[in-house]
């Protein structure tokens, strides 16, 4: 959908009297030469009761918000919809996202609408018949400048979120926030915030941004880490060994892991997408428990399985679990748990064996595992041979496991066939044959159950 599909309903305003602006993040977008997604009108002039029957002339119209007059026009053949809106007058009534009473207004002046948004970016509007643009508040200087500036001061804080959708503008368009934004937005309480909420604009923070990490410096520089994230907060100040991590503490690597972390995933899905950056995020929380000096080097013996537990402590402020039907919060913990084996299993002294690799699998995706191995040993400054992920990689791909373990060749209703009873003896007969599928020892059917048979006669 373009800006182009929006004329028709804009000319028909117009001719009743009233004014159509395309708004918010549109305009934005366009500005920044970006492919804007969502095409919004706001309209004056015209009152909901004479705005719907003009809009039904133009496709299928659904009504999102009757006191404050928002329609989805859905046009036939169109996969996508206008949302076709009153300006609308808003005030506090009360703790949350929902303490607002909120009326549409068609007399509302265009700045007066436009100073209910939460930053000067997504004030500025443009007239799709003239293209004349209405920027009362300097929103297109701000781009220019790269400037992340509040409209409204005094109102900014009658929804904390915004505190949030501030970190991911800030990342998503290369802002600077002005002093002024950052002291409003330290002055906010947060509490009143649910997880689902916060989740969103994280997810729009390291999904959609190339540099997540210009986002999660200004969360700690306002305070968010502190009073959402103090897993993350345990990483400031974190030391690290120089010879290894020359940038500094665990925070500077974390931000520059999730930065590398996001350059290698443009071919994912959104689960495992979202797996990946978490992971990024989450894969050296066990550093502050384990972080000491030993024999005169800065060392961390165990912090990837003592990681673990911090990792689902800050999965559950976010309440992570699925996406898309993909089980995120596993192929993170599996990411945290094991981030070093592709390096380890390159450089042990005895060759790794294949049911090391197939043993592996049963617990993470080892292609996504060496995905992010690469952007941890990348996430950092200095030279390193990063090639161990590679080797790990063609390695998992050539047992076939490199998105799962096999799949067991000897099921329970084989050794019901062989007499076994379901029970307890019956899961350890299984545990055993399938371990040795797992070291090679097992290809087929057959050898499986020639193996079951041994086991068995051993016992009598």
């Amino acid at each position: 959908m373009s800006s182009r599909d929006v004329i028709p309903i804009a000319r028909a305003v117009r001719e009743a009297g009233g004014r159509a602006l395309i708004v918010g993040g549109w305009v934005r977008d366009e500005l920044l030469g970006r492919t804007p997604k969502d095409l919004d009108l706001e309209v004056y002039g015209l009152p909901a009761d004479r705005l719907r029957p003009l809009l039904e002339r133009f496709g299928r119209v659904e009504t999102v918000g009757e006191s404050f007059a928002v329609f989805k026009v859905i046009v036939d053949g169109d996969q996508d919809a206008i949302d076709v809106a009153l300006p609308r007058r808003e005030s506090k009534a009360g703790r949350g996202h929902k303490g607002f009473i909120v009326e549409g207004d068609p007399a509302l002046s265009i700045e007066d609408a436009a100073r209910r948004r939460d930053f000067t970016i997504n004030a500025i509007s443009r007239d799709p018949l003239t293209n004349e643009i209405v920027d009362p508040f300097d929103g297109r200087r701000d781009l220019q400048g790269r400037r992340l500036r509040v409209v409204d001061p005094r109102t900014f804080g009658d929804d904390s979120l915004r505190v949030l959708r501030g970190t991911q503008f800030a990342a998503r368009f290369d802002l600077t926030a002005t002093d002024e934004t950052k002291t409003i937005c330290r002055s906010i309480p947060l509490d009143d915030l649910p997880p689902e909420r916060i989740w969103g604009e994280v997810e729009k923070l390291l999904l959609q941004a190339e540099r997540p990490s210009i986002g999660l410096a200004l969360a700690l520089e306002i305070g968010v880490v502190d009073r959402l994230w103090p897993e993350l907060r345990a990483l400031v100040g974190c030391p690290q060994e120089p010879e290894w991590h020359p940038e500094g503490d665990v925070w500077v690597h974390t931000l520059m892991v999730v930065d590398q972390a996001r350059a290698r995933l443009d071919d994912l899905p959104r689960g495992p997408a979202a797996a990946m950056m978490l992971g990024a995020l989450c894969h050296d929380l066990g550093k502050p428990e384990t972080t000491a000096v030993i024999d005169g080097r800065i060392r961390s013996p165990g912090h990837e399985e003592a990681g673990v537990a911090p990792a689902t402590r800050l999965l559950d402020r976010l309440n992570v679990q699925s996406l898309d039907g993909y089980d995120v919060r596993r192929a993170v913990l599996g990411l945290v748990a094991h981030h070093l084996k592709p390096s380890a299993f390159k450089k042990a002294a005895t060759p790794v064996s294949d049911g090391a690799f197939r043993r592996l699998a049963q617990k993470v995706d080892l292609e996504l595992l060496a995905r992010f191995a690469k952007a941890d040993c990348h996430g950092r400054t200095g030279t390193f041979d990063c090639s161990a992920m590679d080797w790990f990689l063609d390695r998992a791909r050539a047992l076939g496991v490199e998105h799962a373990a096999p799949a067991p060749l000897v099921m329970g209703r084989h050794l019901i066939e062989l007499g076994v009873r379901p029970g307890p003896r019956m899961g350890e007969l299984l545990k055993r044959v399938y371990d040795k599928q797992l070291d090679g020892e097992i290809r087929t059917v057959d050898e499986g159950l020639s193996a079951v048979k041994q086991m068995l006669a051993t016992e009598t």
